[in-house]
């Protein structure tokens, strides 16, 4: 059953508009950071949140419904690595999802109308958090048009040390290559990425509460997390009313059960514009970018 929102058709104050200089840096850049977003009391609410439906949940038999493990063991225990739409668990996701500081920004961005693509908590254990190779999101839904944005938010301090969010800046103009030589998705860039071609990535550490605003071409990526310190990023991303799906599967009916429109009016037409995605069609149905960039590794890096 889809969640009923009371900020719906709501209208934002002008208050938690991004300054045009800022609109401007992510337009030119494909990304933009905004420290301490997110306030300290919210981040400790979120963390209880988290906690309690990781307890709630682990040993039930409906448990990797909600959770995804790790591959491998710390100190005896699978820890969690991701956990499913968070916005369908609980109200404190939504809380922060439709708040007018994170709205108000994500409508600077793409628009009055918005709707709530997806949404998804990463998280980096200590000691073990899995690395994500370069990839785009658009890649993984590709739409109409290109309005839509990422929206990021660290819960812990992260840093190169524990897996902080890897950007190209400038690169968010075209369709990079994630296919794997059969032409199916690798759901990871496939093509070689140098730093004489593309420049040098942007390393996006912060501090818990900094949030990235992220362009859906964006390549991106994170270093595993070799530290002692956990490194979780609440992940929420938003579509102009507009941007209608393309279909590349079976999933995009899945995916878009879990939809809701959260700002202004819904559209009856799509809108086209932004660069030609690249239409991939999946050979099956990953249960996650983790598991997917995993098998695709191992098909163009076997052992030898």
């Amino acid at each position: 059953m889809k969640t009923i929102l009371y900020m719906e058709r709501k209208m934002c104050s002008d208050i938690n508009r991004l300054e045009p200089g800022l609109i401007k840096k992510y337009k030119e850049e494909g990304f933009l950071l905004i420290p301490s977003l997110i306030s300290e009391e919210d981040l400790i609410i979120l963390e209880a949140t988290i906690q309690n439906i990781i307890r709630d949940v682990e040993n039930h038999e409906t448990a990797t419904q909600v959770i995804e493990y790790e591959n491998t063991q710390v100190d005896g225990l699978w820890l969690p690595r991701r956990l499913f739409n968070p916005f369908e668990l609980h109200e404190q996701f939504r809380r922060i999802a439709t708040s007018e500081q994170i709205l108000g920004h994500v409508i600077s961005l793409i628009g009055q109308d918005i709707a709530l693509q997806h949404s998804k908590l990463n998280m980096k254990p200590r000691k073990v958090g899995a690395a994500v190779e370069w990839h785009q999101d658009f890649t993984y839904f590709p739409h109409t048009n290109d309005d839509l944005v990422g929206v990021l938010i660290y819960l812990d301090d992260a840093t190169s040390e524990n897996g902080c969010l890897e950007v190209l800046p400038r690169q968010h103009t075209r369709s990079f290559d994630h296919s794997l030589p059969d032409g199916s998705f690798a759901g990871m860039i496939t093509e070689e990425i140098d730093e004489e071609n593309y420049g040098q990535p942007v390393t996006l550490a912060a501090k818990a509460g900094g949030t990235i605003f992220l362009h859906p071409f964006t390549p991106h990526r994170s270093a595993p997390n070799v530290s002692e310190q956990p490194r979780k990023t609440l992940i929420f991303e938003y579509r102009a009313a507009d941007a209608f799906p393309i279909y590349t599967g079976s999933q995009l009916v899945s995916m878009e059960s879990y939809v809701h429109h959260l700002h202004g009016n819904p559209a009856t037409y799509a809108r086209f514009g932004g660069p030609s995605p690249a239409i991939y069609t999946p050979k099956n149905i990953p249960k996650s970018l983790y598991e997917l960039q995993e098998v695709s590794s191992k098909i163009l890096k076997p052992k030898e």
